[in-house]
């Protein structure tokens, strides 16, 4: 299957007495359907990428194509099936927000707004403020009128650069799920940029992470995680906390304790083994917890590598 979106050796470099490399040659495609996360550390280059793609900054080399066809010579034609969304971006302020959905569904020829606006406003609760100028609304309002922009004219391909971030728990939650309904519904591609790692771990298919401008990781969210973190085993020790401090440095098996909690970083398979052993030494414990790898431990590390 044919990319909907390539990316080959996308350079950007500000300056020329003393240039920045914002980012740096980097490649990868998004197939038809996928969602993909594209990660990174504040300074990474994630912004800078989207703001390429979508042709709002120049490119200093390479090629990006949408639908196999050249980006540059095609951005008109191909921008009609592309959205953008962004925490980070608004809407004129002096417009409604009926106004400012009409002006954006006339640049995309769709012919009857209102009838592809009104059940998006009404799934992200702002259908009220739709008379209402975009200055009176909530940095979150704002945010959900975004993202009403971005997919009343159903694009194929929808660019949202941290769709979430000011935007509450549950309202987060919410999105997402509308963002895998779009998905099934139309089978659009999302390229998606946020810092909730849990939220990345739950939509995306893929992850793609950045550091300084490069790609250092292009996997599944599971294989990332599990390529930096251990498994953290959490027991709650009734009888027995000297043998199991004991057990876990004669393994060598980091851990941390709070009163009678101990939390241990294991491989998968230590796990079986190591509470055979608290076993055989007469341990007791009145809990225990097993918590998977996660991606945000795989994210930190690689900030911390980044500092």
């Amino acid at each position: 299957m044919n990319p909907v979106l390539s990316v080959k050796n996308l350079k950007k470099v500000y300056g020329k007495k003393n240039p920045f490399v914002a980012v740096n040659g980097i490649s990868f495609d998004m197939k038809e359907g996928e969602i993909l996360g594209l990660l990174g550390p504040n300074g990474s280059g994630k912004t800078t990428t989207i703001q390429m793609l979508l042709g709002t900054l120049g490119v200093t080399s390479g090629e990006i194509e949408y639908f196999g066809k050249n980006f540059f010579r095609h951005r008109s034609e191909i921008m009609q099936d592309v959205s953008f969304a962004s925490t980070y971006t608004s809407l004129p302020y002096i417009l409604t927000v009926s106004e400012n959905l009409h002006c954006f569904g006339k640049f995309y020829s769709v012919a009857d707004i209102e009838s592809k606006t009104t059940p998006l406003l009404k799934r992200f609760g702002i259908y009220d403020k739709k008379d209402k100028p975009v200055s009176s609304l909530s940095a979150g309002q704002v945010t959900r009128l975004m993202l009403v922009k971005a997919f009343f004219t159903e694009p194929k391909v929808v660019l949202l650069d941290e769709p979430t971030a000011s935007l509450d728990p549950d309202v987060s939650l919410d999105v997402c799920k509308f963002l895998l309904e779009q998905r099934e519904k139309t089978g659009l591609s999302i390229l998606f940029t946020s810092h909730k790692m849990e939220e990345v771990a739950e939509l995306c298919d893929r992850a793609i992470f950045l550091k300084n401008g490069s790609v250092i990781a292009d996997d599944l969210p599971d294989n990332l995680a599990k390529s930096v973190s251990s498994y953290q085993l959490r027991l709650t020790i009734t009888d027995g906390m000297k043998p199991t401090i004991a057990s876990a440095e004669k393994r060598g098996v980091q851990y941390t304790l709070e009163h009678r909690v101990i939390e241990l970083s294991l491989d998968e398979k230590d796990i079986p083994p190591f509470l055979n052993g608290l076993m055989q030494d007469g341990v007791s414990y009145a809990s225990i917890q097993i918590k998977e790898p996660s991606l945000e431990a795989y994210f930190l590390k690689i900030a911390e590598k980044n500092r």
